[in-house]
């Protein structure tokens, strides 16, 4: 069977390239070409390898998993050539998520790699020790430049810059450009999200909490704080994944009557 175009990483998620696969329980090669150049291998619906360029194995896969340009497909008769990861995939899959995880940490200090950052003015004199690395960012930071802008004209990835940014801010040596006013909002409860991922458990097993997170990051909030206007939408959101056509109906008959009965 010849290799399947999957689709392009700036029109769609790579989590939502390879969820099918892993809960098809696919066998074969995902190639990921563009900027950079990698590669996964499946085997059952188990995450077995993973190459970049610069990585393989497990820091293979989270690179890939962060990346946003490159064509993939998929080819099933490619045979294994080498073992790189060794973890179930579950595990590997909760490392992934832990590192999103950190990034909403993150985003609640630097929203945007859009938001734009400047040098605090500092009320008191005291001593501060600087790392490298910080220095490197305030030399940047002019209250012009996005963080996007000083993490390529540093070399660096999004996610180092927006760390290094996040760790200055709450030292106070770097303050928001601009600042955005808060409105107040009703959210939805945890329970909505316990309700949600067992139900889809049962349909999608061990992925289902993956699922959840993914699309949380799509809508830009979190279970803590997701507003409770766009509960519909994310349920919605949710149902598109499930494939099968009476599933996906039990799923969104299940959490419409939870949601009436939370009114």
């Amino acid at each position: 069977m010849p290799e399947t175009l999957l689709g392009e990483l700036s029109q769609i998620k790579f989590f939502d390239l390879i969820k099918p696969l892993l809960i098809g329980r696919k066998t074969g090669i995902l190639m990921i070409k563009g900027n950079e150049n990698g590669e996964i291998f499946l085997e059952s619906g188990n995450i077995v390898h993973a190459k970049t360029a610069r990585s393989f194995g497990e820091e293979a896969f989270l690179n890939i998993m962060s990346w946003q340009t490159g064509k993939t497909t998929f080819d099933p008769d490619v045979p294994l050539r080498e073992k790189t990861i060794f973890i179930p995939t579950e595990n590997l899959l909760l490392n992934w998520s832990y590192k999103k995880q950190e990034w909403e940490k993150i985003r609640k200090w630097v929203p945007s790699p859009h938001a734009i950052f400047r040098i605090s003015v500092q009320s008191h004199s005291e001593d501060k020790n600087i790392k490298g690395d910080q220095w490197n960012v305030l030399a940047m930071a002019n209250g012009t430049r996005t963080v996007l802008e000083i993490a390529r004209a540093l070399g660096w990835d999004e996610f180092k810059a927006s760390k290094v940014i996040c760790q200055l801010v709450q030292e106070e040596l770097l303050e928001k450009g601009e600042e955005k006013g808060t409105q107040s909002k009703k959210y939805i409860g945890k329970d909505f999200f316990q309700m949600a991922e067992s139900e889809l458990k049962k349909i999608m097993g061990p992925v289902a909490s993956f699922i959840i997170d993914d699309h949380l990051v799509e809508f830009g909030e979190t279970k803590d704080s997701f507003p409770q206007g766009q509960a519909l939408s994310l349920v919605e959101a949710l149902g598109e994944d499930i494939s099968n056509d009476g599933k996906r109906k039990e799923f969104k008959k299940a959490m419409m009557e939870f949601l009436s009965l939370k009114k």
